[in-house]
């Protein structure tokens, strides 16, 4: 069989990523190249944002190493759990719409909760407090499931605390968060976010679906005993869940932070929500909000968020005062994309030479 692409060494991958580099590469392009060669990444696509203009777009690498095809401002990446702050957004609008409440049980929308769901919240389940741990070793990624069946396996596992004690990070909180919108929305949450937010603003994110033909998305790559993999396949049903499911591009989120700076969207209420560290039940709070998390570098305040699923790797960071974004997505698994954003934030706010970035989640 002939040798293809998806096997050659990283050795060979560095220098294709060297050949397809910017044609008029700048310090920040090189320095860029650099971390992408250090950590194998195919593919990045980057937007920056800042005072609420497009400051930089650019593709770095290979959206398909098979089929040589460079990464463009048109490249669709997966997101990874960066989805999970339109779930979050989508819920604060359908509370607004008076659909639901954020302290509402949420055994009010879903069938057959157990009984020791009885005191978990939506708020819990926004801010990664209920308790709910991930049941990965009894979900089988290429078996297609109905929404009550993750249910059932997500009941079947103990909580790892009574909701509110302390945050733990749960994609199965957002499973339940999509259960949800979809019951009180009327319809698939997904559909309900191209209503309210992708088609309004422009965007052309939608959820994932490997049957359909769309135009310009990457592949993604795993990194296997130092050859490159194509990513495994996933059952349809789990690539539609609210945890993190998106097709996107870093335009598109470049446009989605644009419109968080106004109210076209989210009114300023719907994002303080989202950007206030939770409070938990002895008293303290966790840098957490619903689907962003808090952190400080040197002097300045950043909500942001991450993501990794089949084979992609994702970060949104925004800092606050200086009016900074900085969004990067890649086709690899594994990729510490926090390193790209410090070297990105140092090139615009040069008292930020260093690592700083520790990832928020693990897959989606």
């Amino acid at each position: 069989m002939l040798t293809t692409l998806r096997h050659i060494t990283l050795l060979a991958i560095s220098i294709l990523l060297f050949l397809v580099s910017p044609a008029h590469a700048d310090a920040l392009d090189d320095a860029i190249q650099a971390e992408m060669q250090r950590q194998q990444i195919p593919g990045l696509g980057l937007a920056v944002v800042k005072d609420g203009k497009i400051v930089r777009e650019q593709g770095y690498g290979w959206a398909n190493l098979e089929h040589q095809v460079a990464v463009s401002e048109k490249t669709i990446f997966q997101s990874g759990s960066v989805g999970k702050q339109f779930t979050a957004a989508l819920v604060l609008l359908l509370e607004k719409d008076g659909k639901l409440k954020l302290n509402d049980p949420i055994s009010k929308y879903l069938k057959n909760t157990p009984a020791i769901w009885k005191n978990i919240r939506i708020h819990h389940l926004l801010s990664h407090t209920s308790g709910l741990r991930d049941a990965e070793e009894k979900v089988n990624l290429r078996h297609d499931y109905r929404d009550q069946d993750l249910i059932r396996i997500a009941a079947s596992v103990p909580l790892l605390f009574q909701p509110g004690e302390k945050w733990s990070y749960s994609n199965t909180g957002y499973h339940l968060l999509g259960f949800i919108c979809n019951q009180v929305g009327g319809k698939f949450y997904g559909e309900q976010l191209r209503e309210r937010i992708f088609q309004p603003l422009g965007m052309q994110t939608r959820i994932i679906n490997e049957r359909d033909i769309i135009m310009h998305r990457a592949a993604g790559y795993d990194v296997v005993d130092g050859q490159y993999k194509n990513q495994e396949w996933v059952s349809p049903s789990l690539n539609t869940t609210a945890d993190g499911s998106l097709y996107l591009t870093a335009h598109d989120l470049a446009l989605w932070d644009m419109a968080l700076r106004g109210e076209q969207i989210l009114s300023t209420a719907m994002k303080q929500a989202s950007w206030t560290p939770v409070k938990l039940n002895k008293g303290g709070s966790y840098p957490y909000g619903y689907g962003w998390a808090m952190s400080t570098m040197k002097h300045y305040a950043v909500v942001e968020h991450d993501g990794a699923w089949q084979g992609f790797t994702t970060q949104f960071s925004r800092f606050i005062e200086p009016g900074l974004s900085i969004i990067i997505l890649s086709n690899r698994s594994d990729a510490l994309l926090g390193r790209v954003v410090d070297i990105v934030a140092a090139s615009y706010l040069p008292d930020l030479q260093g690592p700083h970035h520790q990832p928020v989640s693990g897959s989606k």
